[in-house]
């Protein structure tokens, strides 16, 4: 299976129109058509329904365009790494993490090494745990920022020295913005938005349920999101009222929203992880080093 053919079959998967595919990819369409058959021959798999004027991925061919992706990010990550040997440190990083004002120490480390080395680039991928660490264990990240409690069994790690605050977004109408701090009896009436890596890893680990108490199955939990802007706006909606870190909403003075944590207070650390026995590209340890004496 050649990459150039993968290239093909993902350009195809996304135009949904070989004529279109083959215009952008600067062949012919009888080429495309065959080098299409030649590899559902290879994998012994019907990857396209076609009609005259588009085409459509089977069930297998949707399988075999993740997976191509995959492949192609990690070849063209490879290659990255590779170029980045030289004499003047340059190449690529990639870090993932979730909604975190944490966010800033990272960027911080990435100022102060690029000051040093102004070749090395950084890409950023933003998802919830499940999301970074799938992404980790398949090499397409080299670090990735977890908010605790998080599986750090197959990961070493660095403590991020900052603690994020949980609290609670609501409409600056709401009765509730009168208040300073959210307590548990406060929120039992009210339909609440949880982020799904909250109800799915810090639910279980009974955070919350510690915090709410012995009323915590009475909650109301109306929507859950993963994205804390999107939850954002169904708090404008009035939805409900949403269940989240600070500082990763947008509560300015010119924001219909606002923040107020919970009392008692619940905080969660964050940590830098990366695959145990990973191999560095040279940019990639360059951040690491940077980071170590940065968080010691």
């Amino acid at each position: 299976m050649e990459l150039r053919v993968l290239r093909y079959f993902l350009t195809v998967a996304r135009e949904g129109n070989i004529t279109k595919a083959a215009n952008f990819l600067h062949v012919t369409q009888p080429t495309l058509s065959r080098q299409l058959k030649d590899l559902e021959e290879e994998l012994g798999k019907k990857l396209f329904v076609r009609s005259s004027h588009s085409v459509i991925l089977t069930e297998e061919g949707i399988i075999l365009r993740k997976r191509a992706e995959e492949i192609l990010n990690m070849v063209d990550k490879l290659e990255g790494e590779f170029s980045s040997m030289e004499e003047t440190l340059s190449g690529d990083v990639y870090i993932g993490g979730g909604e975190t004002e944490a966010m800033k120490l990272i960027a911080k480390v990435a100022k102060d090494l690029q000051l040093r080395y102004p070749k090395i680039r950084y890409h950023l991928y933003s998802g919830n745990e499940e999301d970074i660490t799938e992404r980790l264990d398949k090499g397409l990240l080299d670090f990735g920022l977890l908010i605790q409690p998080a599986d750090l069994s197959k990961y070493n790690y660095i403590n991020v020295p900052a603690k994020d605050v949980w609290g609670v977004v609501m409409r600056k109408d709401s009765p509730l913005a009168e208040k300073e701090t959210i307590e548990a009896t406060d929120l039992l009436e009210l339909p609440l938005i949880c982020s799904r890596q909250a109800m799915k890893q810090t639910f279980s680990k009974n955070e919350f349920a510690d915090w709410f108490g012995e009323d915590f199955h009475k909650l109301n939990i109306v929507t859950t999101y993963n994205l804390a802007f999107n939850a954002s706006l169904m708090v404008e909606e009035g939805i409900g009222y949403a269940i989240t870190l600070d500082k990763i909403v947008n509560t300015s003075e010119s924001s219909r929203l606002c923040f107020r944590p919970l009392h008692p207070r619940l905080e969660s650390g964050l940590n830098i992880v990366w695959k145990k026995h990973q191999l560095f590209s040279a940019a990639a340890n360059a951040f690491l080093q940077e980071m170590r004496g940065e968080f010691s």
